[in-house]
């Protein structure tokens, strides 16, 4: 079943790293934006020549301000990541959504992996609240690791909140990986490489664990070929590839 468009008002926006930008929506109408964490919208830009339609994951946790949170990447060139870092406040832009299946089920397993790249860890900022909320209620003994992989440090989106949430929670595990960085005074939760390195330790059990994959395409396909040849089922490994069209 189709959703149907709505114009969206930019109500900020600012930037959280050199070429992300952070962007909070509301519809105008002011009806309630009901969404499940992990969703994504859809953005329908006017192009120069055509309509061009982008989906971005939801950044923020559902709440009660109906707003719409996003972070996007500006692509050289991209017609589109131009247009969206040119809105003002006040701005409008038509949408629809939300949509994906890149969710939390109702299951019990005794750990999610969730590894994100890039703009990739928005959508685990949005589960946020619903992991607080299952390792407070339902289920106690539940195990996370978050493995955010990015180039630089300049790069990090949202560190502070997942380091404060790990404070709060010790059944939940943050790690980055600095896929081109050099420097030597790392962080105890920070390291060189790319996300893919920290397979082997997480010594995962197929039958136990769920991972989730969002962000860079190639890290996507690489990680989910070592998982299901260590004997995961294609259920237990959950994707959301980012393609960055212009």
């Amino acid at each position: 079943m189709a959703h149907p468009t709505h114009r969206y008002v930019l109500k900020w926006a600012k930037m959280i790293a050199p070429k992300v930008r952070h962007l909070a929506f509301t519809r105008e109408d002011e009806n309630p934006l009901r969404f499940v964490a992990g969703q994504f919208v859809t953005l329908h830009i006017e192009g120069p020549t055509k309509i061009l339609h982008r989906s971005y994951s939801i950044a923020n946790v559902p709440n009660d301000e109906n707003a719409v949170e996003i972070a996007i990447a500006y692509v050289e060139g991209g017609v589109a990541s131009t247009l969206l870092f040119g809105l003002e406040p006040g701005h409008h832009i038509l949408a629809s959504g939300p949509y994906g299946l890149f969710t939390l089920k109702d299951e019990r397993p005794n750990r999610y992996v969730l590894i994100g790249t890039g703009t990739g860890i928005a959508p685990y900022r949005s589960m946020l609240n619903e992991i607080q909320y299952r390792l407070e209620n339902t289920h106690p003994e539940l195990e996370i690791v978050l493995v955010f992989g990015i180039r630089k440090p300049e790069e990090l989106l949202f560190a502070d909140e997942f380091l404060a949430f790990a404070k709060q929670n010790p059944q939940f595990k943050f790690q980055i990986y600095f896929s081109r960085d050099e420097s030597e005074n790392l962080k105890p939760y920070e390291r060189h490489g790319y996300v893919q390195a920290i397979l082997p330790e997480l010594k995962l059990e197929p039958e136990k664990d769920i991972v989730y994959l969002c962000g860079n395409p190639n890290m996507i396909d690489e990680t989910f070929n070592l998982l299901t040849a260590a004997g995961f089922d294609r259920k237990s490994v959950r994707r959301e590839k980012y393609l960055f069209s212009h």
